[in-house]
C-alpha cells in the first residue's frame, strides 16, 4: 500500500475520530460548561495514551527543541479548543463546525510559507472553497436581510480556535519527525492538561465534577480516548506523509459532526448556511485530490 493511500486512511480515521469527539463536545459544553468539558476529556486522553506508552515500551530520547515545541504545540492546541469548545457553548454546533473548517486553509498557508510545502491547482480550489463555503455557514442571514451584518453566535470563537489549530499542525508534523507519533501524542497531552490546569487557576475556573451524574462522566471520559485516538493517527500520518496532504483530509470532520449534530440535536439551518458547510466540505475533499 502505497505511502499517499496510507496518510489518506489515517486522516479519515482523525475525521472520525474528532467528528465524534466535537459533536459529543458541543453536547456537554452546553450541559456542564466548555471548560469542564475539555479538561477532563483531555485527562482521559492523556492517561490512554500513557497506558498505550507503557504497553509499546516506547523509548525516551527526547532533544530538549522537542520538549520545547511540544509546550509550544500544547497551548497552541489548548487555545483552539478553549475557543472551539466556547463556540459550542455559545452557538449552532453545525455551523460552529463548519467554521472550524478553516483550520485547514490556516494549515495549509502556514505549511507553504514557512515549510516549503506545496499545492496543486485542484489543492487551490478546494481551499478556495472552504473559505467561500465558512463564510457562507458562518453568517446570521436574518440579520443580513434586516441590513445589519452581525455573524452567527460563536462563529468569532470558532475563527480564533481553526487559528490556532492551523499552526499547532505544522508544529506537531516537526515534533512527530523527530520522535514519532507516539511520543508527540504523549508530550503534547501532558503539556495540555499542565496548561490547562495553569490556566484554571489563573482565571479560577472549577473543574470538578461532584455534581455531574456517573453517565456524564463516563461519556466524557470515552471521548478523551477518542480524540486521544484521533490525535495519535494523524501524528502517524505526518511521520509519514505532509500536513498539507493529511490536515485537510482530517479536517472533513464536520462531516461527522453536523450530521450528528442535525440527527440528534435537531439543528437547524437557512438555506444558505447548509449550502455554506456542503461547500466546505466538498472543498475539503477537493484539497485530497
Amino acid at each position: 500500500m502505497s505511502t499517499t493511500i496510507i496518510s489518506i486512511l489515517l486522516g479519515i480515521g482523525g475525521m472520525f475520530g474528532w467528528g465524534i469527539y466535537d459533536f459529543l463536545g458541543g453536547v456537554f459544553a452546553k450541559q456542564i460548561g466548555f471548560f469542564k468539558s475539555l479538561f477532563w476529556s483531555q485527562l482521559a486522553g492523556l492517561v490512554s495514551i500513557f497506558l498505550l506508552a507503557i504497553v509499546v515500551k516506547s523509548s525516551v530520547n527526547v532533544p530538549v527543541l522537542v520538549i520545547i515545541l511540544s509546550l509550544i504545540a500544547a497551548m497552541l492546541y489548548s487555545a483552539g479548543y478553549l475557543f472551539f469548545f466556547k463556540g459550542f457553548e455559545m452557538g449552532n454546533v453545525s455551523i460552529i463546525a463548519a467554521t472550524m473548517n478553516l483550520w485547514a486553509v490556516f494549515t495549509m498557508l502556514f505549511a507553504f510559507i514557512f515549510m516549503g510545502q506545496r499545492l496543486s491547482a485542484v489543492q487551490t480550489l478546494g481551499v478556495l472553497m472552504i473559505i467561500f463555503g465558512a463564510t457562507l455557514a458562518s453568517l446570521n442571514w436574518s440579520e443580513i436581510r434586516n441590513q445589519r451584518f452581525q455573524l452567527s453566535t460563536g462563529v468569532k470563537e470558532a475563527v480564533f480556535g481553526a487559528f490556532f489549530f492551523g499552526i499547532f499542525w505544522n508544529v506537531s508534523e516537526i515534533i512527530s519527525e523527530k520522535v514519532g507519533w507516539l511520543l508527540t501524542t504523549l508530550f503534547i497531552k501532558f503539556g495540555i492538561i499542565l496548561f490547562l490546569l495553569i490556566f484554571s487557576l489563573l482565571v479560577k475556573q472549577g473543574i470538578g465534577l461532584t455534581k455531574i451524574s456517573t453517565k456524564t462522566k463516563t461519556i466524557i471520559l470515552f471521548m478523551g480516548v477518542i480524540e486521544a485516538g484521533a490525535v495519535a493517527l494523524v501524528n502517524y500520518g505526518l511521520t509519514i506523509g505532509d500536513a498539507i496532504l493529511i490536515t485537510p483530509i482530517a479536517s472533513a470532520l464536520s462531516i461527522v459532526t453536523i450530521t450528528l449534530a442535525i440527527i440528534f440535536l435537531k439543528d437547524k439551518i437557512t438555506k444558505f448556511q447548509g449550502f455554506g458547510i456542503v461547500t466546505a466540505i466538498v472543498g475539503i475533499i477537493v484539497t485530497a485530490l
